[in-house]
């Protein structure tokens, strides 16, 4: 009788970057959708971005909060060593296993063609 093996479920977590302070709230929004086929999201933003205050970025932290996405702050200027912050972190939610499906299909051909 061998031992059997537990396989832990599989978990999609997605990140959107943006360096770009006009676009934070564009940004905030793609982060949204990617809930629809994601466990987790994260957004992750430069600490030291042009025009956004401290006040702002509270701001956007309480929307990640209330929308369950992980935000994430880090130093553009030191790329010997990035240092990262976690303000908040991502809630899991069950992601629309239609758009999950669509997407692995999707990254299945990408990958078959490059190889």
């Amino acid at each position: 009788m061998g031992i059997g093996h537990i396989q832990p479920p599989i978990e999609v977590i997605s990140t959107k970057i943006e360096t770009d302070t006009n676009q934070i709230i564009t940004a905030f929004g793609q982060a949204c959708s990617y809930k629809l086929f994601s466990h987790k999201v994260y957004l992750v933003i430069s600490k030291d971005s042009r025009g956004l205050g401290i006040k702002d970025i509270k701001k956007l932290e309480s929307l990640c909060l209330k929308f369950g996405i992980g935000l994430i702050l880090f130093d553009r200027n030191n790329k010997e060593k990035t240092k990262f912050q976690v303000l908040t972190r991502a809630a899991k939610s069950e992601p629309d296993y239609f758009y999950l499906q669509k997407y692995l299909r999707l990254i299945e051909d990408i990958v078959s063609e490059l190889f």
